[in-house]
């Protein structure tokens, strides 16, 4: 039980700077993108929003654990949470293809931005770390929502990675067209993750 509870705590602060994090990094990315006209970076950032979302309903099932509250609550709130990060999921999904598309269509080519570079670099590195903490919190406390929400952080990663790539590609070759394409491989995986989120929440609700 202590050392359940000792990981139940560490979870919680993890899932605390996942949001003090996400909080910069969205006001960052969102800023940056618009004033490049960056569909890759503006995408970036209201993930970092939606994941402030999914930690903020997290925070709220995990104190059900650290009351020890017994009574079904904290297994109703799991399946709640897992059905906001997978609707989350599908939302920025649908933006995202949307803004991708009609960028390509009118060939709005994006300004080059130092500053979503450095920002895609700087959580290419911390988002990983932070990810296997959660799932290690996630396995040795037994929360399915957890885990769900450590692997959107480890979205934030490979969303980190593309956004990196269709960046540098525009900044160093010119190819504006490598931005909104970043953004659309954002997709398959928000799509994947979403759907399984939702699966999971609505099954786990049935009586």
């Amino acid at each position: 039980m202590a050392k359940t509870y000792h990981w139940l705590g560490i979870g919680i602060w993890l899932v605390i700077a996942t949001m003090i994090y996400n909080i910069i990094e969205a006001a960052i990315a969102l800023w940056s993108g618009m004033k490049a006209g960056s569909n890759a970076l503006v995408g970036f950032g209201l993930d970092s929003v939606i994941e402030c979302i999914a930690s903020g309903a997290l925070l709220w099932r995990l104190r059900f654990e650290a009351r020890h509250v017994d009574d079904g609550s904290p297994l109703r709130a799991e399946h709640f949470v897992q059905r906001v990060v997978g609707a989350t999921f599908i939302l920025l999904a649908l933006y995202i293809t949307g803004q991708a598309g009609w960028t390509l269509w009118k060939q709005n080519a994006p300004e080059v931005s130092p500053v979503g570079i450095m920002l895609a670099i700087a959580s290419l590195v911390i988002m990983p770390t932070v990810s296997l903490g959660k799932f290690r919190a996630a396995r040795e406390i037994g929360s399915a929502a957890l885990s769900a929400e450590a692997k959107e952080t480890l979205a934030c990663s490979y969303l980190s990675f593309t956004l990196l790539v269709g960046l540098v590609v525009n900044a160093v070759l010119g190819w504006w067209w490598a931005d909104p394409v970043a953004a659309l491989l954002m997709v398959p995986w928000l799509v994947k993750e979403g759907k399984e989120g939702i699966l999971q929440g609505n099954i786990g609700s049935r009586p």
